[in-house]
């Protein structure tokens, strides 16, 4: 985020209790392990656009199927990738240790596990002195040796847990609620919140099944929170789209995060720095009510573009919606000159290309407060499928009222794979504010009046030319909301979350509050 973070006037249900959202991926691979892409590299991408990360290496997987001839070119990269992991692993700690920077930016040292029999686990250090990997073929050995070893400084969620059990997907009779504070809802594999859903599972390795759900798991009674995070292999932690996380925790530091995962304080995103936070009798999300509690739920949220709905889920069940056109009400009511959101992304052109784009975007008439990239990296989960991206030098600074910029945006590879990049700044407009767009030699002009009637786009040549697009800009009850939802009174056992779409495709997902 370069610019002001989300301000208190944005967020004070959170900010009243201290609380501040934090963006990070904790489950990404480069080819520390079996993935593209170095991990310097990966670690700098990560720095532009993230809070925190944990760049995971493959480690092991101890029910591996090698006497599978049909599998064979899959196991020999998984022994390779988990052999090169072994051997990087101890110098790996210096590289984390060159970047973290207290308070800005907080490296967590991870890696991950395969298992049909469990489901995948990533395993993430709190601390960044070298400690050794720690192999268990059970969730519960796997606890007891992190303990052992490392007390409190590791725990181990599961994730793409929508996988059939057998197939690499969640065994809730093995899930242990101790190693596993949160899991993972949603990555590039697709979303694991319920059996139908916006983004289904499309990977090599199958569909989704009902119980290997979020839905399910808590149905079962299980206590967990909500991730969100890329599982990317091409070096590109938070590549946009693909999954990140939001820690709400009173600042930017390794015991303030960590506390904060272990306490379920999290929210799953897709793509968006969206702001969505819940509290029942005062306590936040991810945590525990009592059943005499108030069962009004308070509900804030700030949007990364137009909102099309906040939901309400209780025991499995759709128990409110809001749509703000119908129901508006804005956090931030001030008079005067109106924020909002706008939204430049450039790309598309001829399949096969890519094009770089450098250039300035500024604002006349009005004020720039902060920008947000939404960078993407391409689209390799395994190692068969494609090559590394290269060695990119994606740039967004924000001077003033200046936005320059310097991105490689390939073409989209088909028509329901969008390969652009972006970036968001909320914006203070006065009536007749305008934007000038000046890119590859080529100047273009658009009102404010114009983009609240929709959006604009561009060619920088003739057809099957690279494009620019400036989505349309939301007025503040389009894209804030706040308020009360009345529900039932709880009893023990009930679990009630919140969750939101974006006119955008994008979502997020608030930890359930539940009631023991």
């Amino acid at each position: 985020m370069l610019g002001e973070r989300l301000p208190e006037r944005l967020s004070p249900l959170a900010a009243g209790l201290g609380l501040t959202p934090w963006y990070g991926d904790l489950h990404n691979h480069c080819d520390i392990s079996y993935g593209h892409g170095s991990l310097p590299q990966a670690l700098t991408r990560a720095r532009r656009q993230l809070d925190f990360v944990s760049v995971t290496g493959h480690s092991y997987w101890p029910d591996m199927p090698v006497d599978d001839a049909s599998v064979a070119h899959i196991v020999d990269f998984h022994v390779k990738g988990f052999a090169r992991l072994e051997a990087l692993w101890p110098e790996h700690f210096d590289r984390l240790a060159a970047i973290d920077e207290p308070g800005v930016f907080t490296v967590f040292p991870g890696y991950e596990m395969h298992s049909f029999a469990h489901g995948d686990y990533t395993i993430v250090y709190r601390d960044l002195d070298r400690r050794p990997m720690l192999r268990a073929d059970t969730p519960e050995r796997l606890h007891s040796l992190l303990r052992a070893e490392l007390g409190e400084g590791a725990f181990a969620f599961p994730h793409h847990i929508g996988y059939r059990l057998g197939a690499r997907g969640i065994n809730w009779e093995t899930f242990v609620e101790d190693l596993s504070p949160v899991l993972e809802i949603v990555s590039m594999h697709g979303c694991s919140e319920a059996s139908v859903m916006d983004r289904p599972f499309l990977h090599s390795m199958g569909p989704s099944d009902g119980f290997g759900t979020v839905r399910h798991g808590l149905d079962l009674g299980h206590v967990f929170g909500f991730l969100g995070n890329t599982d990317h292999h091409s070096g590109y932690p938070g590549s946009y789209g693909h999954g990140r996380s939001a820690v709400y925790a009173p600042e930017n530091r390794r015991d303030a995060l960590w506390g904060a995962i272990h306490r379920r304080q999290t929210v799953a995103l897709t793509g968006d720095r969206t702001h969505l936070f819940a509290s029942l009798g005062g306590v936040p999300v991810g945590g525990i009510v009592a059943p005499d509690v108030e069962p009004e739920l308070s509900i804030e949220a700030v949007a990364g573009g137009h909102i099309d709905y906040i939901d309400v889920i209780r025991n499995g069940a759709l128990a409110a919606r809001v749509t703000p056109d119908v129901l508006p009400a804005p956090i931030d009511r001030t008079a005067g000159r109106m924020e909002t959101l706008l939204v430049l992304e450039l790309g598309w052109g001829a399949r096969g290309k890519v094009h770089e784009w450098r250039g300035t975007l500024d604002l006349v008439g009005g004020e720039i407060l902060s920008v947000e990239p939404r960078l993407r990296g391409s689209e390799v989960v395994s190692p068969l499928e494609g090559k590394s991206d290269a060695a990119d030098e994606n740039a967004i600074s924000l001077d003033g009222s200046r936005i320059s910029f310097a991105v490689a945006a390939p073409a989209n590879p088909n028509n329901m794979t969008a390969a652009t990049q972006a970036f968001a700044a909320r914006v203070v407009l006065d009536p007749d504010a305008r934007f000038v767009l000046e890119t590859n030699g080529q100047r273009f002009e658009a009102t404010a009046s114009r983009l609240m009637q929709g959006a604009l786009s561009g060619n920088l040549g003739p057809i099957d030319s690279p494009a620019f697009r400036f989505h349309p800009l939301p007025r503040p009850h389009q894209w804030q909301w706040a308020g009360r939802i009345r529900l039932e009174p709880l009893v023990a056992g009930d679990w009630v979350y919140v969750r939101m779409r974006q006119a955008n495709g994008q979502w997020s997902w608030a930890s359930p509050i539940f009631c023991r």
